[in-house]
């Protein structure tokens, strides 16, 4: 083990998703110990710590992988260990998702594998693109987001894998008054003081007309917080995928 071996404080990782310096954050979590977890640091996705050889050829180049496991001990040291030593610029979370929790930092429920691309229509408001950054910044620091006409999101979901979200009769879509800024949180757990806060000042139910407004406020008071970049998104008019 190296005696060097660096690491990063959850203070200090809890400032990095969503901007342009967000790391890769790996859940190292023995497979044992992640089946009866209920909860993934945001933007974190699991891997088995006995498998490095298989999944870490996957990981994105030239961005740095924070490796995390329950108390920050052995298994995240040992992961990032054996990555430094194929060159990759890997630090293991201080105190693990442990301490994460302890300090009150967010985490999102575990349901299943985190989706890569999204898809919703295309011309998007100002909630429409709250969505993306919620989604960069708490779920998938990597997501790809598509905009297509509206009556090809579902073909496109189905050809390129993506979710669709943002219209009638998908999971991710409106719920009565609520936008889906709000079912994309209570879906996913989402678990952040400062959008917390936010979204208890905006509780009660407003017209769905003016759900832009409410979104950008929850958005914007979180990024008050802890400022943060939007996401880069893909338009695309053609389906010719």
């Amino acid at each position: 083990m190296e005696r060097t071996l660096s690491s990063i404080s959850p203070a200090e990782l809890y400032g990095r998703p969503g901007t342009a310096a967000a790391p890769t954050v790996v859940d190292a979590r023995r497979p044992a110990d992640f089946a009866t977890a209920g909860e993934l640091i945001v933007s974190a996705y699991h891997r088995d710590p006995e498998k490095v050889e298989q999944w870490r050829k996957d990981l994105p180049r030239g961005r740095q992988v924070v490796v995390h496991c329950v108390h920050g001990r052995e298994v995240s040291q040992g992961v990032a260990t054996a990555l430094r030593a194929v060159g990759v610029d890997a630090v293991y979370l201080q105190d693990g998702i442990a301490g994460w929790t302890a300090k009150g930092l967010p985490t999102h429920r575990t349901i299943g594998a985190t989706p890569g691309k999204w898809v919703k229509r295309e011309r998007p408001k100002i909630d429409r693109i709250a969505c993306p950054w919620l989604i960069r910044r708490f779920i998938d620091p990597q997501a790809e987001f598509i905009y297509v006409p509206t009556k090809d999101v579902l073909d496109v979901a189905k050809a390129t894998g993506a979710t669709p979200y943002d219209i009638e009769g998908v999971e991710f879509a409106h719920e009565g008054e609520r936008c889906s800024f709000d079912t994309i949180v209570r879906i996913y757990g989402i678990k952040d003081a400062p959008l917390d806060h936010s979204r208890k000042s905006c509780a009660a139910p407003i017209p769905r007309a003016t759900t832009s407004r409410r979104s950008a406020a929850a958005c914007s008071r979180s990024r008050s917080a802890s400022p943060r970049t939007f996401p880069t998104t893909t338009k695309c008019s053609n389906t010719g995928w």
